[in-house]
């Protein structure tokens, strides 16, 4: 599963691209809601989780088209960051039923940050997959 992801990753860069964006305009009432999840801030875990995903496909995908320096590092970090940014203010303006966040705008950012932490740490054995 890991490899075929690998194999395909820009496609799947694009496509988890398109699913956060799905997931940020569904309108509120069709999102499930539970008060002891939100005790335990799951759903800041939910939105770091998902940007964290997305950074990751996005900084792989670079890496297997050759395409990866400091500066393409920094612009897919600012790109994911800025498309979290972005999201928590549509949700805020054009989405029905949705409000955005500071809280989840931070999460979606830490969620980025720990994606390139976790590519850094392992882009010499994710390099050797290729």
């Amino acid at each position: 599963m890991i490899k075929l992801l690998l194999k395909y990753s820009l496609l799947a860069a694009f496509l988890w691209t398109l699913i956060i964006f799905v997931l940020c305009c569904t309108p509120g009432q069709y999102i499930p809601t539970t008060n002891w999840l939100e005790l335990l801030s799951f759903d800041k875990f939910v939105h770091a989780s998902i940007f964290f995903v997305l950074s990751c496909l996005w900084l792989i995908s670079f890496l297997k088209i050759n395409k990866l320096s400091n500066l393409s590092i920094i612009l897919i970090l600012l790109s994911c960051v800025l498309y979290g940014g972005l999201l928590e203010i549509m949700q805020a303006t054009v989405f029905s039923h949705r409000s955005g966040d500071w809280l989840d705008f931070i999460a979606n950012s830490f969620g980025c940050l720990m994606g390139l932490w976790f590519f850094t740490k392992y882009k010499t054995r994710l390099n050797h997959l290729f």
